[in-house]
């Protein structure tokens, strides 16, 4: 894995507080494909059977779920619970080579759809399969509904706590939303919780697409249980992580968990210190970065430090500093995304005036004097607030909430190479 810092600026005035941006670019290792045989893996897939996914959904769902099943190598593990307003363990999990193939592919087309949809009792059932077989090398829990929870636990945060939690312990969580119908803010929660990704499929057909390209990153995972921690030195004030990840305050600062990393995978994160004045020029050590993983060709854990340090020096030279670029086009990117859970709340509430407001709001704040230049994903996703600017007023506040949702719970994440998670329509991610 590799880990590289960038600072927004690397001078601050002496004598005075200011605030420094440091951009976090990591790679992970390319899976070496001479390998005789890769890591095993562990797929536990919760799937909603309730009355609202018969017919062409659920027929969609089991058909990626039987191509999951055929690529699957005999050493993976797989198992299946199905939920409507109770859970049940179709396929107990185990070895595929152990389960067979052929029951693997009657036990799926046997799945038929009834009752309502109590979410939690399939996820956690879920978890508990996932936990039950997992090995070194982690485990991944793909959640399919369709439904809005109408039963059990309904509470995103809690959920989100729970999926948390799983993640610590080497099981990740990934959610894939079908149509207009499902509870977005749940599946959005418990996939950031679970360091996953979240998809939404607005057709049928779509979900296969979106399963398919979840198992691809489950089968080229180099790197599991990434996290970075942030230490903050001297009387630092504040650490802030932009990017929209589990993150929790420990003794020696913040500790944010990244999850699971595929082949080649780049992200970007961001995070904001606040610096105290300093009365003494010269270099000065403002944070200690520490990433931890798990590289799964040899399920060695490995550390990589790396200080952040500023150069404190007279105020008249501090004014005259220049931003780096990249750093402050990373920044707004994700200030962007942030701003986008006030507009799935107003798309939610139904309001779409107010959708349309916090809409302009976001693009004029592209264009605010003293911006980056709008080029790159600036440019692209300023193209995007334009496009679901102009759908407010063609499509319903549910489709454009799941938009909105998707969209942002990808991006906020700090993916750049992956294509897992995200909007999918018409065959495309």
């Amino acid at each position: 894995m590799h880990l590289n810092a960038y600072l927004d600026v690397d001078l601050v005035a002496l004598e005075s507080t200011d605030s420094v941006t440091v951009m976090l670019e990591l790679v992970a290792p390319v899976a070496d494909e001479s390998a005789v045989e890769r890591p095993e893996h562990t797929a536990i897939v919760v799937l909603d059977r309730s009355g609202s996914m018969s017919g062409p959904r659920l027929n969609a769902a089991k058909r990626a779920l039987l191509s999951l099943a055929d690529r699957l190598d005999d050493r993976d593990r797989f198992g299946l619970v199905t939920f409507d307003n109770e859970a049940e363990v179709a396929i107990p999990a185990g070895k595929v080579g152990d389960l067979g193939r052929d029951r693997l592919r009657r036990d799926i087309t046997a799945v038929e759809s009834r009752g309502s949809t109590d979410l939690s009792s399939g996820y956690l059932r879920g978890l508990q399969e996932a936990t039950r077989v997992a090995t070194a090398t982690g485990a991944t829990v793909l959640v399919l509904s369709d439904g809005h929870a109408n039963m059990g636990v309904r509470d995103p945060a809690q959920l989100r706590g729970v999926a948390q939690r799983a993640a610590e312990n080497g099981v990740t969580t990934s959610t894939i939303g079908i149509g207009v119908g499902y509870d977005e803010l749940i599946l959005t929660e418990v996939a950031t919780g679970g360091a996953g990704n979240h998809a939404f499929a607005n057709g049928a057909d779509d979900a296969a697409v979106a399963v398919a390209a979840e198992l691809d990153g489950l089968l080229s995972k180099t790197v599991q249980a990434a996290s970075l921690l942030i230490e903050p030195t001297g009387d630092v004030s504040g650490i802030t992580v932009l990017n929209d990840l589990s993150t929790m305050a420990v003794e020696s600062g913040v500790l944010a968990e990244l999850g699971d990393f595929y082949s080649g995978e780049s992200r970007r994160l961001v995070v904001t210190i606040e610096v105290p004045a300093m009365a003494a020029l010269g270099l000065a050590q403002v944070a200690m970065l520490t990433l931890t993983y798990v590289e799964l060709a040899t399920l060695e854990q490995h550390t990589v430090a790396l200080p952040v340090s500023v150069n404190v020096v007279p105020g008249d030279i501090a004014a005259g500093r220049v931003p780096k670029p990249d750093v402050t086009q990373e920044k707004l990117f994700l200030q962007t995304q942030n701003a986008k859970r006030d507009i799935e709340t107003s798309l939610r509430d139904g309001d779409l005036d107010g959708a349309r407001t916090r809409l302009g709001a976001a693009t004029n704040r592209l264009y605010a004097p003293g911006a980056p230049p709008l080029d790159g994903q600036l440019s692209d996703e300023l193209a995007w607030l334009d496009a679901t600017e102009k759908l407010v007023a063609s499509e319903s506040a549910d489709y454009l909430s799941r938009r909105v949702s998707a969209d942002r719970s990808r991006k906020s994440r700090g993916y750049k190479s992956r294509t897992q998670g995200g909007e999918v329509v018409d065959g495309e991610i």
